[in-house]
């Protein structure tokens, strides 16, 4: 692969996360930063070591990035990525790309209308162990897939997974939500761990959404990301076996069933030498994924991160789409619903929008 050089328009926790990820492979280069806060542009300058902007027409009057992130508000991302657009520069946009309906519907024909090369930074489904878990979902030894359960994160992240597993694309959903209420230890948030015990309210939305033969169930609680006590839960089942968390089962023929779990290997444990860092994981004999950040130092989310940009580096050297904005409208689309059917307590039909006659 050629050398890729980018940019990233913001300087929030999101983007050192593209930072970190660029860093640890060798073929991505930034060659700026869009960040109005001076001491943030600074500290940036003296970290990482990137030259930083006021503006986006600043940036693109003093170089030529192969690609622009879009790391900023939800709020303020519609504008962003049309005003990346107007420059003809291809786009990898943070999630969501805009707040509401209306916005995805309004962001979707202007950027449709400009010929934008848009790409969103969907991470969750590029998680190591979701990534294997979609790998023997693909593998067919499941049989069809026609139930998940998912408690691992919050809105379009949850329905970008949802919909993947199920093989969901663009049908509409019915959709029942409710919310329930509960008394926890607080656990810790950016900033880090807590400073004393303290019990908070603890807030958890469910929603189930049924596409007819397959149904996805969505459950999170507020504090579970950072949680210490709060995990994480996967269930998918298809008509030949199922997978709960990181153990498959299925029938090999009627009277033979097959159970095994998936297997995390890491380097530098026990004496290894080779370095610290994921190496893959197993399922029986098979790699079922492999880390394409060997040998950084990574956290599984800044994993993830690396895989966008390896994936748009694909975008833009092959065309190969790997989560284009009619797929992050629709998943925006989802979460919308289901907060609707969780707030309101009514069911909730969805309805083909216009993304959809795209794909």
């Amino acid at each position: 692969m050629d050398s890729f050089e980018f940019a990233i328009v913001g300087a929030g926790w999101r983007s050192d996360f593209f930072l970190r990820a660029a860093a640890a492979l060798p073929q991505m280069k930034i060659c700026g930063v869009v960040v109005r806060n001076e001491l943030r542009a600074k500290e940036l300058e003296s970290r990482w070591g990137v030259p930083c902007f006021v503006s986006t027409a600043d940036l693109m009057r003093n170089s030529r990035p192969s690609f622009v992130i879009a790391s900023v508000s939800a709020e303020a991302m519609p504008d962003v990525c049309t005003e990346l657009a107007g420059h003809a520069v291809p786009i990898l946009a943070e999630t969501p790309p805009a707040t509401d309906l209306e916005g995805l519907v309004r962001l979707y024909q202007r950027l449709s209308d400009s010929g934008a090369r848009i790409q969103v930074a969907e991470q969750y489904w590029a998680q190591p162990l979701h990534a294997a878990r979609q790998a023997v979902v693909d593998s067919g030894v499941l049989g069809p897939i026609n139930q998940v359960n998912l408690s691992v994160c919050h809105g379009y992240h949850a329905m970008s997974l949802i919909r993947r597993l199920l093989g969901v694309g663009f049908e509409s959903a019915r959709i029942r939500g409710q919310r329930f209420t509960s008394r926890a230890i607080a656990g810790p948030d950016r900033s880090g761990p807590p400073g004393e015990e303290c019990i908070v309210d603890v807030q958890t939305d469910y929603a189930s959404l049924d596409f007819g033969e397959r149904i996805g169930v969505y459950e999170f609680c507020l504090p579970q990301y950072r949680s210490w006590i709060r995990g994480q839960r996967v269930c998918i089942r298809g008509e030949r076996g199922e997978i709960i968390d990181d153990r498959v089962t299925y029938l090999k023929d009627e009277v033979t069933p097959i159970s095994g779990r998936l297997e995390r290997h890491e380097a530098g444990r026990n004496g290894n030498l080779e370095g610290l860092h994921l190496k893959g994981i197993q399922f029986k004999d098979d790699w079922v994924y492999r880390n394409p950040a060997i040998p950084a130092r990574l956290s599984d989310e800044e994993i993830a991160v690396a895989q966008c940009l390896l994936d748009m580096q694909r975008f833009l050297e092959q065309g190969k789409s790997f989560y284009s904005l009619e797929e992050a409208s629709q998943d925006q689309y989802l979460a919308l619903a289901c907060t609707n059917a969780i707030e309101t307590g009514d069911t909730v039909q969805t309805e083909p929008q216009m993304w959809a006659s795209q794909s």
